[in-house]
C-alpha cells in the first residue's frame, strides 16, 4: 500500500526560539516564516529553505535542544548552489564552524556549522552526476 505523503516538517527544539530563528535567518540564510508569541514569549517559529519548512519548538514536553542535554544526535543537511560562497558568508559572522568545506565520497562538497543551541547544520553542494 502506497501512502501519498504531502510534506515532512522537522521539529527542532530550542530554549530560545527567537535567537534560533534569528541565527537561522541572519547567519544561515533561511527564509523567515514567522514567530508566534503568547504573553510576550515566543512559543513557535518557522523557517524555510526553498519549499522545505522547519518548525522551531520550545524545549518542553519531552523535547530538548542539544544544549539542554549536552549531546547531539543528528543534523540537518541543506543543499545550496555554491557551498564555498555560503561558507565564506557564514564564517564572516563568527558562527561556530565545525568543519571547513571538503569533498565527500558520498557525492557532495560540504561544511558543518553549529547553531547556538548545538544543532549541527551541514551545508553542501552535490557533485554533478557522472552523466552530466
Amino acid at each position: 500500500m502506497s501512502i501519498d505523503f504531502l510534506d515532512a516538517i522537522p521539529v527542532l527544539p530550542y530554549e530560545d526560539i527567537r535567537a534560533a530563528h534569528d541565527f537561522l535567518v541572519d547567519v544561515i540564510g533561511l527564509d523567515s516564516a514567522g514567530l508566534l508569541e503568547h504573553d510576550g514569549r515566543v512559543i513557535h517559529g518557522e523557517v524555510r529553505a526553498g519549499e522545505s519548512r522547519f518548525w522551531l519548538h520550545e524545549s518542553a514536553g519531552g523535547l530538548t535542544s542539544p544544549k539542554g542535554v549536552g549531546v547531539r544526535t543528528g543534523g540537518i543537511v541543506l543543499h545550496v548552489a555554491d557551498v564555498n560562497a555560503h561558507f565564506e558568508r557564514v564564517r564572516a559572522t563568527g558562527a561556530t564552524i565545525l568543519r571547513e568545506p571538503s569533498d565527500e565520497d558520498y557525492g557532495q562538497r560540504e561544511y558543518a556549522v553549529r547553531d547556538p543551541e548545538g544543532h549541527d547544520w551541514y551545508i553542501a553542494t552535490p557533485f554533478p552526476s557522472p552523466a552530466s
